[in-house]
């Protein structure tokens, strides 16, 4: 039901950034760099900064830590709950899983979904192409095929109904804008997505482990894309950043109102002035995004939610100061 989309937005909004991906990506550069530079980022720097590989102290165990990392030997000599500290690795490896489905090619705020999703993907990219960090991604434009890697330097990805398209992960300023100019030339596609199929590019071939995180508006139905979601928790620090419009969470008293759903292209006649409606339609949006939420809980990732009616680069700066505050007291979540 949260996928009808309105026919006509009741506010203006910029072009797609796809016709305008080169200026975008500049101002957006230069508002990405001008906010966050100096201010989240540290010597390894990384939206979720993970534990690393090498060993290093131990510290006493607290609620929330990894057991994983149990120091069993110093647990076993002191009789006190032990866990090994982590030294960061310096080179950190990031993904990003972008859902670019058609649900996406809508917004009633100041942006489009998809434009929140490139900006998130710029943030993130801002945040972790430092010392030799690598940064790659997959792109889902609906349907379950899958397109070859190849190289995105020189442009966007090829796109076609049912696209899933690998940016293989390198290093360095410049291939991170290629990246993201590849991300931003992605025409969104007809049909609909497969959002577990996209999230399972990240678990096929293993890789090092390293930051995943998935941009979404997570609108799939919870069973087709919570496993995939677990398994890639279990080999990768993951963040989900989940993109809202609130029309999709309330409807406003404007009549009748024309909606569609981008992925079928069904069209309905909603009569907004009923009350009862209305009430229902935001009952049912509350219960489905706290169906996402505990989803994502359950896979064991970080949940951050970006309105296209918000500032997302503030709600982005808020969620990383308390990821990292969470995790000097002991827990992450």
């Amino acid at each position: 039901m949260a996928r009808a989309a309105p026919v006509t937005s009741p506010t203006p909004r910029p072009a797609p950034l796809a016709d305008r991906s080169e200026a975008v990506l500049s101002r957006l550069q230069l508002l990405v760099t001008r906010k966050l530079d100096g201010l989240l980022q540290g010597d390894y720097a990384g939206l979720l900064p993970g534990p690393g590989s090498e060993a290093g102290e131990s510290r006493e165990y607290r609620p929330g830590d990894d057991v994983r990392r149990m120091d069993w030997p110093v647990t076993a000599r002191t009789t006190t709950p032990h866990v090994r500290r982590t030294v960061a690795d310096r080179e950190l490896e990031t993904w990003l899983a972008l859902d670019l489905s058609a649900s996406l090619d809508f917004g009633t705020g100041q942006w489009l979904k998809r434009e929140v999703v490139v900006a998130a993907a710029a943030a993130i990219t801002h945040l972790t192409v430092r010392g030799g960090n690598r940064i790659g991604a997959v792109i889902g434009t609906g349907g379950g095929l899958s397109a070859p890697a190849r190289r995105w330097r020189g442009g966007p990805p090829p796109a076609g109904p049912g696209v899933l398209t690998r940016l293989p992960a390198r290093s360095g300023r410049k291939e991170a804008q290629g990246l993201l100019r590849a991300v931003a030339g992605t025409a969104i596609q007809p049909g609909r997505g497969d959002l577990g199929a996209l999230i399972e590019m990240l678990n096929r071939p293993p890789r090092r482990r390293g930051v995943a995180v998935v941009v979404s508006d997570f609108l799939a139905p919870a069973e087709q894309w919570a496993r995939p979601m677990r398994k890639l928790r279990v080999r990768h620090d993951v963040l989900a950043i989940e993109v809202v419009d609130p029309r999709e969470l309330e409807l406003p008293d404007v009549g009748v109102l024309p909606v569609v759903d981008p992925e079928s292209g069904e069209l309905h006649e909603v009569q907004t002035a009923d009350p009862r409606l209305r009430q229902r339609y935001a009952e049912a949006a509350t219960a489905q995004r706290a169906t996402i939420a505990a989803a994502l809980r359950g896979a064991g990732a970080a949940h951050l939610r970006l309105r296209t009616d918000r500032d997302w680069l503030l709600d982005m700066v808020r969620f990383v100061a308390a990821q990292r505050h969470a995790r000097t007291r002991g827990t992450t979540r």
